[in-house]
């Protein structure tokens, strides 16, 4: 979800400097993130089946995206593509969200059934 959530903030940036001159379109990768989590090495184990929680610094995990044509202005930002990437994370979101709640749905029936 968080992945997710990170996708739309940079796609909705993205959108937000439209109109700016020499704007770079930026992307959010979830390999990136988790590159940078595994080498600062923040990820700890706290009990041998669980790990560590990401935290806020996969958030600022984000990259100039490559070879995409500039306007006369050097912006290179496409309104179809943000709006494609704010779409398939929405979707993504919506996914992660479903799955979420049918887990705490498995949870609290398990925790009623034991009354």
């Amino acid at each position: 979800m968080t992945s997710a959530v990170q996708r739309q903030t940079v796609a909705a940036s993205n959108l937000a400097n439209l109109d700016t001159p020499g704007y770079r379109t930026r992307e959010a990768s979830f390999a990136g993130a988790l590159n940078k989590e595994l080498e600062a090495g923040t990820l700890a184990l706290t009990n041998a089946g669980h790990l560590a929680g990401a935290g806020q610094t996969a958030a600022s995990t984000t990259s100039e995206v490559e070879g995409l044509s500039s306007r006369r202005d050097g912006n290179n930002v496409q309104l179809d593509r943000e709006l494609l990437t704010l779409t398939r994370a929405s979707g993504d979101f919506s996914a992660a969200q479903t799955a979420l709640a049918a887990k705490f749905r498995l949870v609290r029936y398990a925790i009623n059934e034991s009354r």
